[in-house]
């Protein structure tokens, strides 16, 4: 994970390094991969992903199908909670995923989720000193190259620390 937080640093300043996160992030999260979804703008508090619009990303009426834009909001949401906690000591899992789409996707479709370091100090890290685990909501819209409002996702995480996970062997 250290790794990963040390490309990410180098990404924001560098398009050859923005090219090789995204490289790896598809090599990393298999099922990303045939959606060839790209981070277009990374800062220290932003990160733009990008959808685009070709025929493998299609529902049965031509449009960016419905999944994907979920699937959209779910990753710009979780690899900046990803980004920004101390790297190996919490866990993020999606609780719930709510979506509201308004406008049919016929064009590539981006992204924008802001989150920074004193809200993740405000609303996690310090509420996880006292509770065992934490639970996010997220507001992440996608909007296409034209400019509209093409979804609304509501994504709720749960963070704790991983000495507080309990995992069930069956």
């Amino acid at each position: 994970m250290n790794k990963l937080n040390a490309l990410v640093q180098k990404a924001k300043n560098s398009a050859f390094y923005l090219w090789l996160l995204n490289v790896i992030l598809l090599r990393t999260v298999p099922f990303n991969k045939p959606h060839k979804l790209k981070i277009t703008k990374l800062t220290d508090d932003e990160i733009t992903i990008t959808a685009i619009n070709k025929s493998y990303n299609h529902n049965h009426i031509k449009g960016i199908h419905a999944c994907l834009l979920a699937t959209l909001c779910e990753y710009a949401s979780g690899l900046s909670l990803t980004m920004y906690l101390p790297a190996g000591e919490y866990r993020i899992i999606l609780k719930t995923i709510n979506m509201t789409y308004h406008y049919q996707a016929k064009m590539d479709v981006s992204v924008k989720f802001k989150l920074d370091k004193q809200e993740i100090e405000k609303t996690i890290l310090t509420p996880l000193q006292s509770q065992e685990a934490i639970f996010r909501e997220y507001t992440v819209e996608g909007y296409d190259t034209a400019g509209n409002h093409i979804c609304t996702g509501l994504i709720n995480w749960q963070i704790k620390a991983w000495k507080d996970a309990k995992m069930k062997v069956s």
